[in-house]
């Protein structure tokens, strides 16, 4: 069967799950085409060369760590005309040389777009539909509630009227949308083949605080040492240990991590998450999807949840280590096998 999957470019989360779900399709004899941009598409070419196609995607903008919404609207509206040939020019292409029998898009449009004005059956694998289809059960405050409103609005536009939908998820919500499953974290091999223990140092991915916040919060602490990745250098400041990104180094050091500091992003949670570490969440302002994530974690139990990264809600994280240890004992799930066997199913279903 000929697939085409879509995955975004904005993050790197979106491409290392997709490229887990392509190399199970290719195994199964498929023939797997993707379309992605910036660094996913970058990402993915080495891995699958000739199979790869470029595009243009949407990007957020950033202000003080937080996403500023009219930043982000100048930003696409000025590159919109420009990025809309580029992509048609891409589709022409691929109407010529690719014939897809099924669509699998990651939240992503482009693929998206072809298989409706081909009439192509499509599954939509992705984390974010669990806030339009399912029912969150956290509470929302009056501050973030048009935040979430908003986010909601935009899941519910990007991909509407696919034939099924699997939401990779750490938690367990109610479906209230037929076409829907619910299936465990999406996990790559390097951690599937990780092994877990408890060392003397946290790991912090950050990409919104900036050097001198991380340095003056986290010397309070010297009994403990910190690996920050993010900041794409290597600089020891007494015990803060600044890396340049090594997917071996990262994995090693996770797995050898006694606990994590990141925003709210689903992909690292889920990585903290499969190998067992406790996490200290401060989500990205302004953008719900890592607000959701870091209130359920604190709603687990797997770690706590705090409005920006300070020196007393981190000391308290600190000294209930244990009890998310315990937490997440309870986290159960057999590699990628459900998702792996739910997606065979759902294929069959939408291309009978």
């Amino acid at each position: 069967m000929n697939i085409l999957y879509g995955v975004p470019g904005e993050g790197m989360g979106h491409a290392t799950r997709s490229k887990v779900v392509i190399d199970f399709l290719l195994k199964e004899g498929h023939n797997v085409h993707a379309v992605s941009c910036d660094r996913a598409y970058q990402f993915l070419v080495k891995s699958y060369p000739g199979r790869v196609h470029e595009i243009k995607g949407f990007h957020f903008a950033y202000k003080d760590s937080e996403i500023s919404k009219m930043r982000t609207f100048l930003l696409n509206f000025k590159t919109a005309p420009k990025n809309l040939l580029f992509n048609f020019a891409e589709y022409l292409k691929l109407k010529m040389d690719f014939h897809p029998d099924l669509v699998i898009t990651d939240f992503e449009s482009f693929a998206y777009y072809f298989a409706k004005l081909h009439r192509i059956p499509i599954i939509s694998i992705d984390n974010m539909q669990v806030m339009d289809r399912c029912k969150l059960d956290i509470k929302i405050s009056k501050e973030e509630k048009g935040n979430f409103r908003m986010a909601k609005a935009i899941v519910k536009a990007k991909v509407p009227g696919c034939d099924h939908y699997l939401i990779s998820s750490f938690f367990n919500a109610a479906i209230r949308k037929k076409n829907t499953s619910i299936v465990p974290l999406i996990v790559r091999d390097g951690i599937l083949n990780a092994k877990p223990s408890r060392q003397n140092h946290i790991l912090v991915y950050q990409t919104t605080s900036t050097f001198a916040e991380i340095n003056k919060i986290f010397q309070q602490l010297p009994d403990i040492t910190f690996y920050v990745y993010g900041f794409n250098k290597d600089e020891l400041c007494g015990n803060v240990i600044f890396k340049s990104f090594s997917e071996e180094n990262f994995v090693n050091d996770l797995a050898g991590a006694s606990a994590v500091i990141a925003n709210g992003g689903y992909s690292f949670i889920s990585e903290a998450i499969y190998l067992k570490k406790p996490i200290y969440s401060f989500p990205i302002k302004n953008q719900f999807e890592q607000l959701m994530n870091a209130s359920y974690i604190d709603k687990m139990g797997y770690g706590k949840y705090s409005e920006e990264l300070d020196i007393n809600s981190l000391k308290d994280f600190l000294k209930h280590l244990d009890t998310f240890k315990e937490n997440l004992s309870k986290y159960k799930q057999d590699g990628n096998k459900e998702l792996f066997e739910v997606l065979k199913e759902k294929i069959k279903e939408v291309c009978s």
